[in-house]
């Protein structure tokens, strides 16, 4: 029988981490009341249509085509908690512009996606850093639990962020929602800036770009485990943003429910990742972590159909069980993959190899949401959510390829 390993971390590290913690968490609220304003903006306010407000998540990803490489090879050549505090700083000038150009009474669907493209573009290097972050504070062995706390409260942050995003959209309009995502990046900041933790950044002899991007390519589509999960990841979120892209336009156009109903079902849907979170560890550790990953992807994906069932009156269950089971699969998937992510590859090649995977993976939702967008317009938007979480089923299969399939657990180190 598995037992826990404890491991011991200074108190130093401790406190280093629940900065961080705190800060992210912070973040991750902020950036789930405006998922829920942002789109009710463009509905309520300024009456966009279905196309128009799957373009939103469109801008907000696109950014990773573009810089998501360049990214990577300029956080392995500086200190990642600078990359992080610097990408806040500008994500909370974008969005304040918003409420202040809504009380001018200047705002435009073309402000909403220009905000949308700007803070998506201060996120690629906020994640690709913040990714790369917890082994600078915490030894290998404590990352997995590390890597569930902050899932569980990203987790728990989806959960009351939507809520809090309805609520006051129906209390005191969808632009004011907004504020409280400039104020969380406000305190990530000062939570980073307290860290004492100082990390070393090896200078890689290696001065070409292009030539260090290329490095973190092969690294990524050489490797076999990485290969599979970039693919998985590529294809699950299509599906996945594809889905979420039109959510809102398919509760408050089809189902026929209000604002503040819309948060509370995505805050009780976002329940599951709370569960995925605390379930992940003790999974990975009974079943091995290739064969919990792949039970939980593989298991919770054909739940996330029952979501296009949904209606009004009982039939807004649907939505609530098929979400939560869904979420909990995916996140207690992440949490996995999270924690083989920073262990895996070398450490010099580290921001690089996260940059190269997240290039694929994140490559493909602006796809995804401008494939609903465009389909919501043409064949419906009921429609749409069967095909984009029918996307979610067939890339959980991806999982069963070699070498991940034949595995108990996935490798801590390149062999």
């Amino acid at each position: 029988m598995s037992t826990a390993v404890v491991v011991p971390v200074g108190e130093g590290a401790r406190r280093d981490f629940r900065l961080l913690w705190i800060g992210q968490t912070s973040s991750k609220l902020g950036s789930t009341i405006t998922s829920v304003a942002l789109p009710l903006v463009a509905v309520s306010t300024l009456d966009a249509s279905a196309f128009l407000v799957a373009m939103l998540p469109a801008a907000t990803w696109l950014p990773w085509l573009i810089l998501g490489l360049p990214a990577g090879v300029w956080v392995d050549r500086l200190p990642r908690r600078t990359v992080m505090i610097v990408a806040d700083l500008i994500a909370l000038a974008v969005v304040l512009s918003v409420p202040i150009a809504a009380w001018l009474g200047v705002l435009h669907i073309g402000h909403l996606l220009a905000a949308a493209l700007l803070t998506g573009a201060a996120s690629v290097f906020f994640q690709t850093a913040y990714q790369t972050y917890p082994p600078v504070l915490l030894p290998t062995a404590a990352l997995p639990a590390a890597n569930a706390k902050l899932q569980g409260s990203e987790s728990a942050a989806q959960v009351v962020g939507p809520g809090i995003g309805g609520l006051v959209a129906q209390l005191f309009g969808a632009v004011t929602g907004l504020l409280g995502d400039a104020l969380s990046f406000l305190i990530s900041a000062i939570c980073l800036l307290r860290i004492e933790t100082r990390e070393k950044v090896t200078r890689s002899a290696e001065t070409n770009t292009l030539r260090e991007v290329g490095e973190g390519l092969r690294f990524v589509f050489s490797d076999p485990y990485l290969r599979v999960l970039t693919a998985f990841g590529a294809a699950s979120n299509i599906g996945l943003i594809g889905y979420q892209a039109v959510l809102v336009v398919f509760l408050t156009r089809v189902v026929g429910v209000s604002p503040g109903a819309v948060g509370g079902l995505i805050a009780a849907m976002g329940l599951g990742g709370v569960a995925g979170a605390a379930l992940a560890t003790p999974i990975g550790r009974r079943f091995g972590t290739a064969r919990g990953m792949i039970m939980c992807e593989l298991g919770a994906a054909p739940f996330g159909l029952l979501i296009a069932l949904g209606g009004p009156g009982p039939r807004l269950g649907f939505v609530v069980v098929g979400g939560f089971v869904l979420v909990a699969g995916v996140v207690a998937g992440n949490v996995i993959k999270a924690s083989f992510r920073q262990s895996y590859p070398p450490p010099h090649l580290l921001g690089r190899v996260t940059a190269s995977k997240q290039l694929v993976n994140f490559g493909t939702i602006p796809l995804g949401a401008l494939l609903a967008g465009g389909l919501a317009s043409t064949i419906g938007v009921r429609q749409t959510m069967w095909l984009m979480l029918a996307c979610v089923v067939l890339a959980a299969l991806i999982l069963l390829a070699e070498p991940i399939r034949g595995r108990r657990d996935l490798p801590t180190s390149v062999a």
